[in-house]
């Protein structure tokens, strides 16, 4: 593993990254809830970046990876405003945003907030609205009044621990959901989910795809993938949707 370098926010956050100079556009990786950048799919994509001589970027969000503050303490707009203050800090120009899970939602998020800085979008298991469709809706009645009244409830997780779910989380979420209003996508998109995913479902990219609005969008499923979709068919996958994408920009 080697050392980031590190970006202070405008908020005081200092936020973890790895950039590789290149050709432009450059390549964004936006990881998801509780990831880090050193993960499979960050990591393999640096590497195929180099290999085409592409600019590419990947970082964590405060309260993850190496990144500074507590994991519990953040919410989607804390993560949102990373992103989108390293995008405008470390890159130049219009970038290809390649958004895995809650890094597909605070993809689109970046979309609509600066959109002069986004000309191609790869979502990999995309998972807009989930602090709202996916943790709110299947809250029991009990595990909402426990957040209303603890601040938060604790949720098992397929990883080593449980998921802390705060209250500012939800509510927050609310604040930046973007399948309740219009989502122009005005150029090249390629969404990419597993069927076998049991964290975001093929009918939420299904939904994605519906609600959307752009010339250029596809949305290709692949059989028997997780929700991780590291298996190397799977990378590959991302890889040519990524020249894909740069060859229509």
């Amino acid at each position: 593993m080697t050392t980031p370098s590190f970006l202070t926010t405008s908020t005081g956050r200092k936020i973890a990254y790895h950039r590789t100079e290149g050709t432009e556009p450059g390549i964004v990786f936006l990881g998801g809830f509780k990831s880090d950048m050193d993960g499979t799919k960050a990591v393999w994509l640096e590497e195929w970046a180099k290999s085409q001589g592409r600019a590419f970027l990947r970082f964590d969000y405060s309260g993850h990876g190496q990144s500074s503050e507590k994991f519990g303490d953040g919410a989607i707009g804390d993560w949102a405003a990373d992103a989108q203050e390293v995008i405008e800090t470390l890159t130049a120009g219009p970038q290809v945003l390649v958004g895995s899970s809650m890094g597909g939602w605070i993809s689109l998020l970046m979309t609509q907030r600066i959109p002069q800085r986004v000309c191609g979008l790869v979502g990999i298991a995309a998972a807009p609205d989930f602090t709202e469709d996916g943790f709110w809706a299947g809250f029991t009645e009990e595990q909402r009044a426990a957040l209303e009244a603890d601040g938060q409830i604790a949720l098992p997780s397929d990883y080593d621990e449980p998921y802390i779910i705060t209250k500012r989380l939800i509510e927050d979420g609310r604040d930046q959901l973007v399948l309740r209003t219009p989502l122009p996508l005005p150029f090249p998109v390629r969404f990419l989910q597993g069927t076998a995913d049991t964290s975001v479902s093929v009918a939420t990219a299904v939904k994605l795809l519906d609600h959307a609005e752009g010339a250029d969008m596809r949305l290709t499923l692949v059989d028997g993938a997780d929700h991780s979709f590291s298996a190397p068919d799977c990378l590959k996958l991302i890889a040519n949707s990524i020249l894909e994408v740069t060859a229509r920009v």
